[in-house]
């Protein structure tokens, strides 16, 4: 189980060793295949990698293809949002390496068009955006229902730029006596970034936007020099079409990323983004994780997100592979929440803080944790970085008793099952699925059992999701 910093290179942390492990065992170096119970043929790769997104997994692909070029290793890709047929077709040529998105690859093993059961190395790649995705019940098929080989027999990678204590709760279910490793603070931001926060009203956005991106454009546009590639968050899609077009009335030529898009834009966007025909990209957070584009210089949170993590995950789009990159974000009222994450993370990586900024951390804020964000499944308290490994026992981790953390906990107490607040617990703080304020799905008043630890299934995280086994129209909400 690995957590690095957003472009330390998770990619080829995970690629390079299945490669090796691949050659070395030797095979026919053409994929694998073979005859199902319905005479047709099934893909039987020896390594799979799961991710939660189409864009994440088609760029995984490419870079697995890089990395085991002149192998003869046959890399595969399967997602959502495109038509079944050609992917089947690269299928039955068979694959060494399949790279999919959960329910996409549920639905080719309904078929039998994949097996399962030859797999020796699997790895779940931004695995705390599949479970916040609501793919968990898609992954625990696959890997427990699939006739996938045992974690004894398997190696199994989980790799993240933040590991919350459910994530660490799936790796203890699927990994065997495994390694906890982190680069540097599990969900701190690389010093390679510039990051800046300027305090707005809503109404002053566009305007201030557009002097960035003037200000930014000084000297290139006389030159031969390419406009420098930024990347503008937004919270909604709407808002990123209308900011879109929005900026090309203004001379920016500007593309959109977001889940209405087809696959088919959404791969032509980033392919003008990439490029520099259109060096502005508007996007939601489909495109805040994992995506590894290459020179993005700027990153505008014209919008904040509801969460220090996705923060962290949205300006790692620049500064990555020991590249210098700037980080802007639009504070808004609206965004006093997330004072206090932006204060311990911009002083962590000793960047200038504006004194508002520690003015807004140090006033009380009542909707939750400030640095652990309103996620929807962390009960707005405690640290969702959880950088440590829960193994090791106390303080505020996965079984660690004592003051605040827990799985989802609020107030005092905290731990997997303790009282007061923790995964299980009763009390004010409220538990997962227990009484007390602010549980999960309880009342007031504490008491009774945990459903969740008892026989009965776990609760489904977002009941307003599909949770079809079909491809949830995959990988790509926003």
């Amino acid at each position: 189980m690995a957590c690095a910093q957003t472009g330390s290179g998770k990619t080829a942390a995970f690629c390079l060793p299945v490669v090796s492990g691949l050659v070395a065992a030797g095979g026919s170096g053409i994929g694998h295949r073979e005859r199902s119970s319905f005479n047709r043929a099934a893909a039987k790769p020896r390594a799979l990698v799961l991710a939660p997104t189409r864009e994440l997994a088609a760029q995984i692909n490419e870079e697995a293809k890089k990395f085991s070029f002149q192998t003869g290793l046959r890399v595969v890709v399967a997602y959502g949002g495109t038509p079944m047929y050609n992917q089947l077709r690269d299928l039955e040529r068979g694959a060494d390496i399949l790279v999919a998105t959960p329910g996409r690859l549920v639905d080719m093993v309904e078929r039998s068009k994949v097996s399962l059961e030859a797999i020796k190395y699997l790895v779940m790649d931004e695995a705390d955006r599949m479970l916040d995705m609501g793919f968990e019940p898609q992954i625990r098929k696959i890997v427990e229902r699939m006739n996938m080989p045992r974690k004894s027999v398997r190696q199994t990678m989980l790799f993240s730029a933040t590991f919350p204590p459910e994530i660490q709760r799936l790796a203890s279910d699927f990994l065997s006596n495994y390694i906890f490793i982190t680069v540097g603070r599990v969900g701190s931001s690389t010093d390679l970034i510039m990051q800046k926060v300027e305090l707005l009203s809503d109404g002053e956005k566009r305007g201030y936007l557009l002097d960035l991106l003037q200000r930014q454009s000084v000297g290139v546009a006389n030159s031969k020099l390419q406009q420098p590639l930024t990347l503008v968050f937004v919270e909604t899609k709407r808002e990123a079409d209308s900011l879109r077009y929005w900026l090309y009335s203004k001379g920016f030529p500007a593309t959109a990323i977001h889940g209405d898009r087809t696959q088919q834009e959404r791969e032509s966007a980033l392919r003008s983004f990439k490029t520099g025909l259109t060096p502005i990209m508007v996007a939601t957070d489909v495109a805040s994780r994992g995506l590894d584009v290459p020179n993005v210089a700027h990153v505008i949170n014209y919008d904040l997100p509801k969460s220090i993590e996705d923060y962290v995950h949205r300006i790692g789009r620049t500064g990555r592979a020991g590249k210098a990159g700037s980080a802007t974000a639009f504070f808004t009222e609206s965004d006093h929440s997330l004072a206090k994450g932006l204060l311990e993370l911009m002083t962590e990586a000793k960047q200038d803080v504006p004194d508002w900024l520690v003015q807004y951390a140090e006033r009380p804020y009542y909707g939750g944790s400030s640095y652990g964000g309103r996620n929807r499944r962390s009960g707005g308290g405690g640290n969702r970085f959880a950088g440590r490994d829960f193994r090791q026992g106390s303080g505020g981790g996965y079984s660690g008793g004592g003051g605040g953390g827990g799985y989802s906990g609020g107030g005092g107490g905290g731990g997997y099952s303790g009282g007061g607040g923790g995964y299980s617990g009763g009390g004010r703080g409220g538990g997962y699925s227990r009484g007390g304020r602010g549980g999960y799905s309880g009342g007031g008043g504490g008491g009774g059992g945990d459903p969740y630890r008892a026989s009965a299934p776990p609760p489904r995280y977002y009941p307003s999701y599909p949770m079809g086994t079909a491809d949830i129209n995959a990988s790509g909400w926003d």
